[in-house]
């Protein structure tokens, strides 16, 4: 087994890389310097050149960790989940997630520095964007074939859609330091998607039900549709691609 001094060696990388990503999810790429991490974690400057030879390096690295874990996250979705929409909802939380811990999404945040970024960073956040909207195309498609889903136009400009509508919401939510906002902007978003064809029918069933003087319970569908009738008018309301 590896002594004390062997396992800080193998575990400095991770370490680095975790100050690191914490940093870049609060301040931003351009905002901390080697000299924060090296602070953070006691360790030289020298140090953290012997393990991520420069910035470009570092971020590299960061962007591949975050890509794997999300990429497992969307692995998970699809193990649990069968139906299209509860998988939507299931990746909406996955953003929720990182807002609770106060942060921002990594790729969104190298995104906002996309200009400044070195090329293999800048290859690296839109092969992210595009691995996430394929999983997403793909969500869509399936509930678009099996009638949970309903929208206009290419499942891959919806993606987009979604992709956009949540980075675009974690940025507000975070300006105001209010983590229901985010919740509300996602659950309006992904109720732009509900089925028409499922809410037919439930108001159907629910017809029955009253003529029969059964109870009924309201569901999920038929809450979102309730949702989007009481916006008021005038305001903004995403809308079908």
């Amino acid at each position: 087994m590896p002594d004390k001094h062997q396992q800080a060696d193998i575990d400095t990388p991770s370490r680095i890389l975790d100050t690191a990503e914490r940093l870049v999810q609060v301040r931003g790429f351009n905002g901390f310097s080697y000299a924060d991490v090296a602070a953070e974690l006691h360790i030289t400057k020298a140090a953290l050149h012997y393990h991520f030879a420069g910035k470009a390096e570092l971020g590299e690295a960061l962007m591949v960790r975050y890509a794997e874990r999300f990429s497992a996250a969307l692995v998970a979705i699809d193990k649990a989940l069968g139906e299209a929409p509860a998988k939507l909802d299931a990746y909406a939380s996955l953003y929720l997630g990182v807002l609770r811990n106060q942060r921002m999404c990594l790729c969104g945040m190298l995104a906002a520095d996309y200009q400044t970024l070195p090329e293999s960073m800048q290859e690296a956040v839109i092969r992210f964007l595009d691995g996430n909207e394929a999983w997403l195309t793909g969500v869509l498609e399936q509930g678009q074939r099996d009638g949970t889903l309903s929208f206009t136009g290419s499942a891959r400009g919806a993606a987009q859609m979604i992709v956009s509508g949540l980075e675009g919401a974690m940025l507000v939510a975070r300006s105001y330091g209010d983590i229901e906002r985010f919740q509300a902007a996602a659950t309006r978003l992904l109720a732009t998607f509900a089925s028409t064809g499922t809410d037919s029918s439930q108001r159907a069933e629910a017809e029955r039900g009253q003529t029969k003087g059964t109870p009924r319970a309201t569901t999920g569908t038929e809450a979102s549709s309730r949702r989007r009738a009481s916006m008021p008018t005038g305001s903004p309301r995403p809308g079908r691609r």
